[in-house]
């Protein structure tokens, strides 16, 4: 990566098997917005705001259930917490640029990119790798409009979906599927299970807040079962 056009395609080559994985995913999240009662250009803007998968189906399905918009913010707020920790672990490779690459470079961040940009430059030199910043930049850019161009053809093709089909049913199939691979270790399982069973046990609380309930039972039952575990990991077979 001799120079910056060469990192920004480095970055973007790097990027592209996470992208196709996600066109599905976007695709869900604009028709399931458009579903929920969100005006198509409000999705689309929405996306364009916000740019966190995950947080925008929390948004929506509180939104589609009529949370009060405190509450909304909040939930993304948690949703959108490893952010802080992964920002704080890139921090030292983009301490030396301007206020304006940082915010860009915030806005960027993904798990995706979080990731490549890690792998890539975490353990070297970053007086050796003056562009970084552009391989980054090639990174986060194609995984933003890949996912821009996903939710708003997903919102557009939600609008021609009729009401009985219940797309809004989406979102949380698809936490499961984002969750379900994730459940390695017995810690894990626990906080998946302490939440599920919060859930439903808060439902009928007003204002939807047994939302954030559960997610903070969550975090504590899997912390309780890392800590006291003295083998987390999950069998693997027999």
């Amino acid at each position: 990566m001799d120079s910056p056009r060469s990192a920004f395609l480095a970055g973007a080559r790097d990027q592209a098997p996470g992208v196709i994985g996600n066109i599905p995913f976007g695709l869900i999240t604009g028709a399931a917005a458009t579903a929920a009662g969100l005006d198509p250009l409000l999705a689309i803007a929405m996306s364009i705001l916000t740019f966190a998968g995950a947080a925008q189906l929390v948004a929506i399905q509180l939104l589609a259930d009529g949370a009060p918009a405190l509450l909304i913010i909040t939930a993304v707020a948690v949703v959108n917490l490893r952010m802080m920790m992964y920002s704080a672990a890139v921090a030292p490779l983009f301490a030396t640029l301007s206020l304006r690459w940082k915010c860009v470079i915030g806005y960027l961040l993904t798990d995706h990119a979080f990731a490549l940009t890690l792998a890539r430059f975490g353990d070297g030199d970053a007086a050796a790798q003056p562009h970084r910043r552009w391989y980054y930049l090639g990174a986060g850019s194609l995984m933003w409009l890949v996912w821009q161009i996903s939710v708003a053809v997903g919102a557009l093709i939600g609008l021609k979906v009729p009401a009985s089909w219940s797309l809004e049913f989406l979102i949380p199939l698809m936490f499961i599927a984002l969750v379900a691979p994730a459940l390695a270790t017995r810690a894990h399982l626990a906080a998946a299970g302490t939440a599920a069973a919060v859930s439903l046990a808060a439902v009928s609380l007003p204002l939807k807040s047994g939302l954030l309930l559960a997610a903070l039972a969550g975090v504590l039952g899997g912390l309780l079962v890392e800590r006291f575990s003295r083998d987390p990991e999950v069998a693997a077979g027999p």
